[in-house]
């Protein structure tokens, strides 16, 4: 995979990776607004395996915003989350609330390049693969990486947290 350095007009996402040094590869793609799962919709433009492409998932953990990285074809389990980062209680942060506190549109949500840090757990499928794809920062837009890179980057801890 060859690395990608950021031109002008990167994503905090790209702008991340290539500070830190990381191999990726951009995958842009025609977004279709009109489209169902925004992930699935990748996969299928990107033409590759739907349980290589992961979503980034905001999550309100014991009143903390917190990330679930997740395969596209299943869904966050917010108990198996909340184990995973020693808390209680999780459910889905609200779309305002993930939008301000990442810097990125829903839909556009990466896992790289927040403008905060947050706890993250990327889900343990992640590491049956090479190379995974997440959000570059932007609806149609990807970025291929290594499941070890991700987390490096991310400090997210690798859990199983998928259903």
């Amino acid at each position: 995979m060859a690395k990608k350095r950021t031109q002008s007009g990167g994503t905090p996402a790209t702008v991340a990776l290539t500070r830190a040094g990381a191999d990726f590869t951009l995958h842009p793609y025609e977004h279709d607004p009109r489209a169902q799962s925004y992930g699935l919709e990748a996969a299928e433009a990107l033409g590759v395996e739907p349980g290589r492409v992961f979503k980034t998932l905001m999550a309100s953990l014991d009143s903390k915003l917190v990330v679930g990285i997740v395969p596209v074809t299943g869904q966050l389990d917010l108990k198996a989350l909340a184990r995973a980062l020693g808390g209680s209680k999780a459910q889905m942060a609200e779309v305002a609330a993930a939008e301000r506190a990442t810097g990125y549109v829903a839909g556009g949500i990466s896992p790289i390049g927040q403008k905060r840090s947050h706890p993250t757990v990327l889900d343990q499928s992640a590491t049956a693969y090479e190379t995974v794809y997440v959000s570059g920062g932007r609806r149609g837009l990807d970025l291929e990486l290594s499941p070890t890179d991700l987390a490096t980057i991310t400090s997210a801890t690798i859990a199983p947290i998928a259903r």
